[in-house]
């Protein structure tokens, strides 16, 4: 399986830039993802990765195969970049059964009928669509019609799949069930997954690595887990996790790797992980809401603004000396609006420089 690097790609449409000098290496059989606003440049990468868009600057190699490189004036199709595109519509032909749509690409490409047959009966049984092989799309559902459309994309076996947000026409249940399917599908294909979404729980439960985008910009691109508990900026730790992180305006008086912090009526001591470099005093203090603990020993006092409980857990709107801070709590619990709370901090928090909206450190923040 390939690896797949972009060296100082840039794409401009006009006097836009759609993609800005990106650097990015997609290891082998990883599941990479995508992710960011609408118009932060994440399918027009991939269009390019894919051969189906054509960079500004930058090259682009697959396996160790130059595909584009603007200095050199090589530009390869995508057919001859050996990758597999999945479209958000799937784009499944209405006339032909589920197995013809399998089938259709290895036919132009020449391939023997028994050799067909062997690798369309082989796709049916990894997606568990034997049974829809006499149907057509007209008569599946949208799930059912998704995976014929993976499996069709995987029958010529192409080195890399490419998929543009194809779980977005299906109902959340769906999506879920899918979500397994994908991530199962690629253990067993063992093939090198690009992903794009907007949907950053699709990003956080998916990939391997998430490439987070804004305005053509990479922010960040680390595996998931990380990138929630490190985020490299404001705009990613907002971006990441549902519901978002606790943003409070403070100042912070530094000395070395601890810092005494004043935030939204609050003061804190905060204990980072290694030196804190600050521009000036002004910090953002991020907090993730299940970090926020409601207890009854809790060292400050709240009142409850309000209270969204969904079964699992509870996110409960705290009013802090005027102050909002999100937490949540996990159970079937509930509290009536306007009463009154403890709560405690647990875990980490991050200070972000106000002025250039940089994590400058992560550490434990005690109120005091």
């Amino acid at each position: 399986m390939p690896e797949i690097i972009l060296k100082n790609v840039t794409k401009r449409f006009g006097k836009f830039v759609a993609v800005d000098n990106l650097n990015l290496v997609i290891e082998n059989n990883a599941f990479i993802t995508l992710l960011g606003p609408s118009g932060c440049g994440k399918t027009t990468t991939l269009r390019m990765i894919a051969g189906l868009e054509t960079p500004t600057e930058g090259s682009i190699s697959i396996d160790g195969k130059v595909v584009f490189d603007a200095d050199q004036g090589i530009n390869l199709p995508p057919n001859k970049r050996d990758v597999g595109f999945l479209f958000q519509n799937y784009a499944l032909w209405p006339h032909m059964t589920v197995y013809q749509n399998i089938a259709f690409g290895l036919e132009n490409l020449k391939w023997d009928k028994k050799r067909i047959a062997d690798r369309v009966h082989e796709l049916l049984g990894m997606l568990r669509i034997e049974q829809f092989e006499k149907r057509y799309p007209s008569e599946l559902s949208g799930g059912q019609q998704q995976r014929v459309a993976i499996a069709r994309t995987l029958a010529p076996g192409p080195k890399v799949l490419f998929m543009d947000e194809p779980l977005s026409n299906l109902d959340a249940k769906l999506r879920m069930e899918m979500r397994t399917e994908l991530k199962r599908l690629h253990r067993d294909t063992d093939s090198t997954f690009v992903y794009v979404t907007h949907d950053q729980l699709e990003a956080m439960t998916l990939s391997t690595r998430v490439c987070i985008m804004d305005t053509g910009v990479l922010q960040q691109y680390v595996p998931p887990l990380e990138m929630y508990a490190n985020p490299a900026n404001l705009f990613v730790a907002d971006f990441m996790g549902n519901p978002t992180m606790n943003f409070i305006d403070g100042t912070a008086d530094v000395k070395g790797n601890t810092a005494e912090v004043t935030f939204g009526g609050l003061k804190g001591s905060f204990a980072a992980d290694a030196s804190i470099a600050l521009s000036g005093k002004e910090v953002v203090v991020g907090i993730r809401p299940e970090y926020i603990r409601i207890d009854d020993d809790g060292a400050m006092e709240a009142a409850v603004y309000s209270t969204l409980p969904s079964g699992m857990e509870t996110t409960v709107r705290l009013n802090v000396n005027g102050t909002q801070l999100t937490a949540v709590v996990f159970g079937d619990v509930d509290y009536p609006v306007d009463s009154k709370v403890r709560f405690d901090l647990t875990k980490t928090a991050i200070l972000f420089d106000k002025a250039t909206g940089k994590n400058v450190a992560r550490g434990t923040l005690k109120l005091l």
